[in-house]
């Protein structure tokens, strides 16, 4: 199939995305293997690349290909901005996404986009391997995000920030106002699927070296992850963070009173001592989280009707 829209006036099945900032050394490589591997497939599909204010040749190696549509931000904005510009402009009823630094097997797209015409709303490229620049920051912080968002979500995660995924762009476009601009995207859409029991699956690949140098950023970035799990899974399911939360201030409190204040501090010749301030501060506190918890949770039941 040709990567332009159908003559028959049928959706385009698939609109390939890459998000590209000062990426010369390995984006044309990148963009030939899409176009052979998918030109070899039944699906009709267009290949966009989202040039993000690049200062090297990342726009003129995507001009010189004439089935590459190049969309220019006029200035850095951020990765995840550049995905959102792609979706916002794409014409596939499946939007996919892949780095432009060698590092994902983009031949892999056809064999996730069987999965999704199977019945998924989202396949991820599951990684078997990091081998990104700073690996030594970047698997640890990667591990512990992961298992947060496994928690929040009450579901496994194989890879929760592959930048290799497809899906579906009608649900992708009601989450577009609560995505991030930054690398924090990938993770952001995951856990809003999850969140809301669409039907993500993982197919496992390789990773490779990226050519050229990295954009992110190991503190920054791995702060952004942090802070947009915990706020996407309030978006969802806020109950998962207060609920817990409020549970162990008010058994904390109730524990120290029962084991410290009356047992371990217990005098026959007073009685049952009064409740300290810091104990009746747990308990109230606890309480207080849990009731908000659920008002929370009453907020986002109704809007989501």
């Amino acid at each position: 199939m040709t990567d332009v829209r159908p003559d028959d006036g049928t959706p385009m099945d698939l609109t390939i995305i890459f998000p590209a900032y000062n990426e010369e050394a390995a984006l044309g490589d990148d963009l030939d293997d899409t176009q052979r591997a998918m030109s070899a497939t039944r699906y009709t599909y267009e290949i966009f690349v989202v040039d993000d204010g690049s200062r090297d040749r990342t726009a003129e190696i995507a001009r010189a290909r004439p089935w590459v549509t190049l969309i220019q931000h006029p200035y850095n904005r951020g990765n995840g901005a550049a995905r959102t510009t792609g979706v916002r402009q794409a014409h596939g009823r499946i939007v996919a996404f892949s780095d432009a630094d060698r590092t994902y097997p983009v031949d892999q797209i056809p064999t996730m986009m069987a999965m999704i015409d199977a019945g998924a709303d989202m396949v991820i490229g599951a990684r078997r391997v990091e081998a990104g620049t700073m690996k030594l920051l970047r698997t640890p912080a990667k591990w512990f995000i992961r298992k947060l968002a496994e928690f929040m979500t009450g579901t496994r995660i194989p890879d929760l920030n592959s930048g290799l995924r497809l899906q579906r762009r009608d649900l992708t476009m009601r989450y577009l106002p609560i995505l991030p601009t930054t690398h924090s995207w990938v993770s952001t859409i995951t856990i809003a699927f999850l969140s809301a029991s669409y039907t993500v699956q993982w197919l496992p690949i390789d990773y490779f070296p990226r050519v050229g140098r990295s954009t992110f950023h190991p503190l920054r970035d791995t702060y952004n992850y942090l802070m947009l799990c915990v706020r996407t899974v309030m978006y969802f399911n806020p109950l998962k963070i207060f609920l817990p939360l409020g549970l162990a201030l008010l058994l904390g409190g109730t524990g120290k009173y029962v084991f410290y204040d009356i047992i371990w501090r217990f005098n026959p010749e007073w009685g049952l001592p009064p409740m300290p301030g810091t104990t009746l501060a747990l308990i109230v506190t606890g309480l207080q989280v849990m009731v908000i918890g659920l008002l929370a949770d009453l907020i986002v039941r109704r809007t989501s009707l």
